[in-house]
């Protein structure tokens, strides 16, 4: 039924009132209830937790569930600054420059937006560079990064990491990380590849853990059992494995298995063309995850050629940052520092060249992409731009993430509307900017694309950037673009993942090129300089910066990928019959001798690692663990003033003068069978306008007032009211809301409001051409989920048939969702007013 116009006003009248009697205090509020308005206050304790929910809760009568956030408030209405007691502030700047004698400080620096306090060492005997970043974060975070530029499309980078983590020569399991995470209480563990370095990354709030972890970690990567084993490189990359004389030989490995998928999928394949179109000289123009075709060309010695080459500590960069003691840091690190000695020639091995802009016109790469037999026949298009071929200036960088932002950062955005409004494709891809190597790249296209309209999209684009290049941009859509970008640098808001992970990817964007990791994470002055330039003139910097990166710029490249049905068939035939060659090439005793490997590493996969192997792994006793139970005093207000509404109050720590809200309305009495129009209708009252807003004014009013506000569904399971505690459920009981969520700066609490009342009253649903171009773009998503991520698929699948929640959640976003947008598509298309009629998705909210 509809929000009760006097209990939604009601509600915002008193979070309003809670913010002005809270404004000279620390304060911040959350809450998950029925009905219920959740408010908390906190004076001097600290919370590590965002929110709290409440999950023992019934069903029944929710029409509103408010969830409020809100922290220490600036009086400035352009920023909010992180507020941090003067005691931590000095606390943590004891930190700088800790000495050790076996390093030597290169700097200390103080990152003011992040309260960092940074200090950069260098062995003394290995050479190895360290960043010790202090802040007063309890979520401890460490991490090793190595500058792995590979020649080839082997894989080798790819592989390396993988078979590190199999043990090692203090950790003697053959996969230490599984049994240490039986015993770890680890935030955050895991290990990634670039196109030019690879990430080792662990995070604890348990000290002790963390410096487990840490020493894993180090230990995995300076001495793996890797590089003389050859069984863990045939494991994890590749070997040829036979059982029986008979049989034909086929490859195996963990690695070239997983890089078989990723080069089955389209979306994937589109993404490497592009970037190895536009990088035809350097590193990154070869897959450093691994080309399938290539992985069998890696033999054992080039693998263990490249860890000796690149995984010297002279080519690393170790990072730590948490409120961690910063001697410990360094003792932990010199213990396997010192093993080695410094390698001069480690660092300008792996330097990563620039590729120069050489071409004198665009370029067109046409390649096959493979199509199921009961695919469409359409094509994909990419155009892409090498940004850069010289370093940015810090107020560059920033410009070109606003320009970017202003194209493509919204469905609102101008290059991305007017690709989507088109009808020339069903999705875009490329998504703009991508900055995250040496240099960057600008990529835009669309997919869904029939044949004869392939040539307009490349046109499409370049005349878009064009009209913009002559035209600029409205002051409102400038002014939305900044103050979203400047809202998210400011409040770093990293979700579940660990802050310091964000702080070293940060750093590490320009430290892995040898700059200064800690000017990479400023942003304040470059800011500044841009906002002044626009005071002056506008828009014009913007326009400038599409002319000069690329208009005028010749290295452009544009990718098309075409269907074809036969080219899976081929490729398989072609692998086939080369390893039938290779087969018949070989001697009885050279397949005996794979018959024998196969049996060997199929013998050390089934086998348990003995006792005192898994004794050399660390693990946590229960005297490690903190006894204390932080306590998040909630304080419950019935009925608050007649309203209807419960006012829930509890204690959170600052959010940096940013309030959070959100307002949840209760759909449980939606038909089943309407429930799979949930996402759609989420996304339709985000993106086709409100009121008198049409969706570009709408999505500017949001930019400009706000850090952001969606649209959602929430289904999540609860125990049955008066359920003893710690009693798992049987998935019956659940409650479902669709949830409004927004954040603002306080100043800001009223408009993000009056955006939440005028979406949920007055959003735009009956908007046929923008509807169509929704579903048009969940079909190609969701076809090209399954494509990729198969096992997910299969997975919610297979959930369904277990509990009510499964089957809801696989109607909403399974494979029975796809043939729900597929029918909703052809029923808009042919009878739109009937089709939205029959589905009554209005009625969700009547």
């Amino acid at each position: 039924m509809p929000l009760p116009k006097s209990n939604w006003r009601l509600a915002k009248m008193l979070f309003l009132a809670y913010l002005s009697s809270t404004a000279g205090r620390t304060t911040a509020f959350a809450g998950m209830a029925k009905g219920a308005l959740r408010t908390s206050t906190s004076v001097a304790r600290r919370s590590s937790s965002a929110a709290f929910v409440n999950k023992r809760s019934s069903c029944a009568s929710q029409l509103l569930l408010p969830s409020f956030t809100a922290g220490r408030f600036s009086s400035s209405s352009s920023t909010c600054s992180i507020a941090r007691p003067s005691a931590v502030a000095t606390e943590l700047e004891k930190n700088l420059g800790v000495t050790h004698p076996a390093y030597d400080i290169i700097s200390t620096d103080i990152v003011n937006e992040f309260g960092a306090y940074c200090t950069l060492y260098r062995h003394k005997k290995s050479g190895a560079e360290l960043l010790s970043v202090s802040t007063d974060d309890d979520n401890k975070c460490f991490g090793i990064t190595f500058r792995t530029p590979p020649s080839d499309s082997t894989g080798v980078p790819h592989i390396l990491e993988h078979s590190v983590l199999c043990g090692s020569r203090k950790y003697k399991t053959k996969d230490p990380f599984v049994q240490l995470l039986q015993g770890s209480l680890q935030t955050f563990l895991n290990a990634f590849t670039y196109p030019d370095r690879t990430c080792y990354v662990v995070a604890s709030q348990n000290t002790k853990d963390f410096y487990n972890l840490i020493n894993v970690y180090a230990d995995a990567v300076f001495h793996p059992r890797a590089i003389s084993d050859p069984m863990v490189h045939a494991q994890e990359g590749w070997h040829l494995e036979l059982e029986e004389l008979s049989q034909p030989l086929t490859y195996k490995g963990v690695v070239y298995n997983e890089m078989k998928g990723v080069y089955s999928s389209p979306d994937s394949l589109l993404q490497r063309e592009a970037q190895h179109s536009i990088f035809p000289d350097n590193t990154y123009g070869v897959d450093s995850g691994g080309d399938p075709v290539e992985i069998p060309n890696l033999s054992f010695e080039q693998f263990a050629e490249f860890h000796k080459k690149f995984y010297h500590p002279a080519n690393s960069r170790i990072f730590f940052a948490g409120d961690d003691d910063v001697a410990k840091r360094l003792e932990i690190m010199d213990e396997y520092l010192s093993d080695f000695e410094e390698s001069p020639e480690s660092k300008p091995g792996s330097v990563v060249e620039y590729q120069k802009k050489t071409y004198d016109a665009p370029k067109l790469v046409r390649k096959p992409y493979p199509a199921g037999a009961d695919q469409p026949e359409t094509h994909m298009i990419m155009v892409n731009w090498l940004v850069n071929d010289r370093e940015l200036t810090p107020v560059e960088e920033i410009t070109i993430t606003i320009l970017d932002h202003l194209l493509m950062g919204t469905s609102s955005s101008i290059l991305r509307k007017t690709l989507m409004e088109s009808g020339l494709g069903d999705a875009i891809t490329g998504g703009g900017l991508m900055t995250e190597l040496l240099q960057g790249v600008f990529s835009v296209g669309l997919k869904g694309v029939k044949p004869e309209n392939v040539g307009k999209v490349e046109e499409l684009v370049v005349e878009t950037l064009k009209k913009v290049a002559e035209e600029g941009f409205s002051e409102d859509a400038v002014a939305a673009s900044m103050n979203t970008i400047e809202f998210d640098m400011r409040e770093f808001n990293t979700g579940s993942f660990p802050k310091g992970l964000s702080l070293m990817l940060g750093s590490m964007s320009k430290w892995i090129y040898d700059k200064s990791p800690t000017e990479a994470l400023k942003f304040e002055e470059p800011l500044a300089e841009l906002k002044a330039t626009i005071a002056e003139s506008g828009s014009k910097v913007f326009q400038d910066m599409i002319r000069d990166f690329l208009l005028e710029n010749s290295h452009r490249t544009t990718v098309e990928m075409y269907p074809s049905k036969t080219l899976e068939e081929e490729q398989l035939s072609a692998e086939k019959e080369k390893l039938a060659k290779m087969k018949e090439s070989m001697s009885e005793d050279d397949l005996k001798q794979i018959i024998d490997k196969t049996v060997e590493l199929k013998k050390i996969q089934a086998s348990e690692d003995p006792p005192e192997a898994r004794a050399t792994i660390p693990s946590l006793e229960l005297e490690d663990l903190k006894r204390e139970v932080t306590e998040y005093p909630i304080e419950v207000t019935e009925n608050a003033a007649n309203s209807g509404i419960t006012l829930v109050q509890h204690e959170l720590g600052s959010t940096s003068g940013i309030a959070y809200a959100s307002l949840a309305v209760d759909v449980s009495g939606i038909p089943l069978e309407d429930v799979p129009l949930l996402p759609l209708f989420t996304r339709i009252m985000m993106e086709t306008g409100a009121g008198e807003y049409d969706s570009v004014a709408l999505s500017r009013r949001i930019g400009m007032h706000t850090g952001g506000v969606s649209v959602s569904t929430m289904i999540t399971g609860v125990n049955k009211e008066g359920a003893p505690e710690g009693v798992i459920g049987e998935g019956e009981h659940f409650v479902s809301k669709l949830t409004i969520s927004g954040k603002a700066t306080s100043d800001k609490v009223d408009e993000m409001f009056s955006i939440f009342d005028l979406i949920l009253r007055d959003a735009k649903l009956d908007s046929k051409a923008k509807i169509i171009e929704l579903l048009k773009e969940s079909k190609s998503r969701k076809e090209s989920s399954v494509q990729g991520s198969g096992h997910s698929t299969a997975n919610a699948r297979i959930r369904s048939r277990y509990n009510v929640i499964g089957y809801i959640n696989e109607m909403m976003s399974g494979l029975s969702s796809l043939d729900t947008v597929k029918e909703l598509l052809d029923q808009a298309e042919n009878d739109f007013l009937l089709s939205w009629q029959d589905l009554r998705i209005c009625a969700i909210l009547s």
